[in-house]
């Protein structure tokens, strides 16, 4: 690396373990229990002066904007320097692509300026940018993603091995916001009862409630969003022994829950059944225990 360069980093999601209204009711709003995965975004920044004619931020538009937001909060001015990325999460499928690199860049600069990191100053930048997951976070919390708002923090105690795929296309979350809303106003209960197990599965530390309780939420979003795989997966879960199903359900990946790491038999098992479906499968760490 070279001299001087600092870096902000931010993991992304596995989607969500839960993905529905915070409570029944005509009025719902979008809360998720986001579903972190040990895949990262990378921003990097090398003061120092650059030769030649001024070139573009090696910065995606929304980080480019949280950049500007950032310097204009603090009244700074960028140091001339090079901005480098690199990203091991894929844009549209419900990774949480796009709050993991405006996350990443805000840390980087608050490390460009030795300013103590503040979580406050992140979120604002994020609710002028867009709704977003709380990968801002080094543990599960229960968050509003439109008002950008912890209603409950779940502890890094939880974690799973996942098999999972991603299935073709992207999702725009913005678009299908009314489907989702009209969709949570129709089965607030059926929500509420999910949530409330998912809750108690965090409080006792229970991988496998917390499991099943993410399966319902995925079943409940085939119904307005619905993956190609889910009945696939659902039928053979207990072949393959997972302990649920999970998806991102505003993007297009699905896949299985181990509260244990698969055996080298079941993984290879895992892959051949993923295989047979039309996808490659991904094998990746998720939560935080």
């Amino acid at each position: 690396m070279s001299p001087g360069t600092v870096s902000g980093v931010c993991h992304g999601t596995l989607g969500e373990l839960y993905q529905g209204p915070l409570r029944a009711g005509t009025e719902p709003e979008i809360a998720v229990v986001s579903f972190p995965v040990d895949r990262h975004s990378w921003v990097y920044f090398t003061p120092g002066a650059v030769t030649g004619p001024p070139r573009t931020p090696a910065l995606g538009e929304k980080s480019a904007t949280a950049a500007r937001l950032f310097l204009d909060h603090y009244g700074l001015t960028l140091p001339p320097g090079d901005w480098h990325t690199h990203s091991e999460l894929p844009a549209g499928v419900g990774m949480a692509s796009s709050t993991a690199d405006i996350v990443a860049t805000l840390r980087c600069l608050f490390r460009v300026f030795s300013l103590p990191y503040d979580t406050d100053v992140l979120l604002g930048v994020l609710a002028d940018i867009e709704r977003a997951d709380s990968v801002f976070l080094d543990e599960f919390a229960l968050y509003l993603s439109g008002r950008h708002r912890v209603v409950r923090r779940l502890g890094p105690d939880i974690g799973f091995h996942t098999a999972y795929v991603t299935e073709p296309g992207t999702v725009d979350t913005a678009a299908v916001t009314p489907l989702l809303l009209d969709h949570y106003r129709r089965r607030g209960e059926e929500y509420q009862r999910c949530l409330t197990d998912l809750l108690k599965g965090f409080v006792s530390g229970d991988p496998a409630a917390v499991a099943r309780a993410a399966t319902t939420s995925a079943a409940l979003s085939q119904e307005v969003l619905p993956k190609a795989t889910f009945a696939s997966l659902q039928a053979h879960r207990e072949r393959f022994g997972a302990d649920g199903v999970f998806v991102a359900h505003t993007g297009c990946l699905a896949g299985y829950l181990f509260a244990s790491r698969p055996r080298a038999e079941v993984k290879s098992e895992l892959s051949a059944f993923f295989h047979s479906l039309g996808h490659q499968c991904t094998f990746a760490q998720g939560g935080y225990g």
